[in-house]
């Protein structure tokens, strides 16, 4: 069977700034993630059992190649102990383990936090892709071509507008949920080529290489996450995640993510000293018109000007979507948009919506309170209903 996996280095770029922050200020960490399919596939993904074994095979026998490293290493925020840390490493199949329940596809990481973090992109895009190969390729392809032209022609249109304060930047988020890997890289070769004055640039750090584009990407739900189980009084976990951080990249990657426990909640930590400190936040759920004008605010109330900071929208995006927000917020705030499943998995066959979530970590629970109903993502509802007493979360 043709290996999934091309690179160690076809992974998001938030995964490798949240290795390198645990693997220096946390290395002793445990941790458990969880595969979870949430919708309804066209046929079960328990059907996938062997063709998946033999991929994560192949993926424990990957390294990193000398010009990734160098790569890598070319990013200045990146730190030379962990490139070496990363020459020396390989996924160990034994904090996998990948098995069925009826009709559905398990798969659990648990092992130390450094070592297993890594397994949820690469068992995303692995199983959406072995999910379709499954169906006639040759019509997907056409239909996702013809859905790609039409989005090309939206977008230059658009183009043409009168400009605003601040520029329409694009980015694809797709690698997790793409249909497979050629169609990915055919979206991002098409759209550098079609509009270099939008398009800026992929999370897949792979292509980034390839394609000379810039990768983007800073922390993802699990970083802050993983500090409800690293700090003593958990009403601080956001406050201290956010300052390692910060004292890791020392003003590089400022983009801070604020729905771990919900808009309102992270505000309240995300106190004048953070507002000054970080470049700007990432929206990853609820209604973002109202999310946008929370941020303004919070950054107009601390009489910081909101034409220096960014605000990255990337919760189930689409074009048209993106450019409603542009025209609303363009004026006021500088912006950024990752559009994901609907770049790379937009072929006419409904996607799978399949996560991997950091469940426990240290032996404790964790989780993700969003601001958007069905993302909670936890096995134990007496620390959920802890988490939101403290952080006054009832959503």
């Amino acid at each position: 069977m043709e290996p999934i996996v091309r690179s160690l280095l076809e992974n998001d770029l938030y995964k490798f700034p949240m290795w390198q922050t645990m693997l220096h200020k946390r290395p002793e960490a445990t941790a458990e993630y969880d595969f979870v399919c949430r919708s309804t596939p066209e046929y079960p993904l328990a059907e996938l059992l062997d063709d998946m074994k033999q991929q994560l095979d192949q993926l424990c026998s990957l390294q990193f190649a000398d010009d990734e490293l160098d790569y890598l290493a070319s990013l200045r925020y990146m730190k030379p102990d962990f490139i070496e840390f990363l020459s020396l490493f390989r996924f160990k199949a034994k904090y996998l383990k990948v098995f069925t329940e009826g009709d559905s596809l398990r798969i659990q990481a648990i092992g130390p936090q450094v070592h297993v973090m890594n397994f949820e992109i690469f068992c995303l895009y692995i199983v959406s892709e072995l999910y379709f190969r499954r169906f006639d390729q040759a019509a997907l392809l056409d239909e996702g071509r013809r859905r790609l032209n039409e989005k090309l022609a939206v977008l230059k249109s658009f183009e043409a507008e009168p400009l605003k304060a601040h520029p329409f930047e694009l980015f694809d988020f797709g690698l997790r949920r793409r249909a497979w890997g050629s169609w990915q890289e055919e979206v991002v070769r098409t759209f550098q080529a079609e509009l270099p004055g939008l398009f800026k640039g992929t999370s897949n750090v792979y292509l980034a290489k390839k394609f000379g584009l810039t990768p983007i990407g800073t922390m993802a739900h699990e970083y802050l996450q993983s500090y409800q189980a690293h700090v003593v009084r958990l009403r601080e976990f956001q406050r201290t995640a956010l300052e390692d951080w910060a004292q890791e990249f020392r003003g590089d990657l400022g983009i801070a993510l604020t729905d771990t426990i919900g808009m309102d909640a992270f505000l309240r930590d995300f106190d004048l000293y953070f507002a000054k400190l970080f470049d700007g936040l990432r929206h990853d759920s609820g209604e973002p018109f109202v999310w946008g004008e929370k941020a303004i605010a919070h950054y107009q109330n601390f009489r910081i000007d909101p034409h220096g900071k960014r605000l990255v929208f990337s919760d189930g995006l689409d074009i048209p979507k993106a450019i409603d927000l542009y025209r609303h917020f363009a004026d006021r705030i500088q912006l950024g948009f990752g559009i994901g499943t609907n770049l790379t998995n937009d072929l006419g066959q409904k996607p799978l919506n399949i996560v991997m979530k950091l469940v426990r970590c240290n032996g404790a629970p964790v989780a993700k309170l969003s601001d958007a109903p069905g993302k909670t993502l936890c096995n134990d509802q007496t620390f959920i209903a802890y988490l939101r007493q403290i952080f006054n979360h009832y959503a």
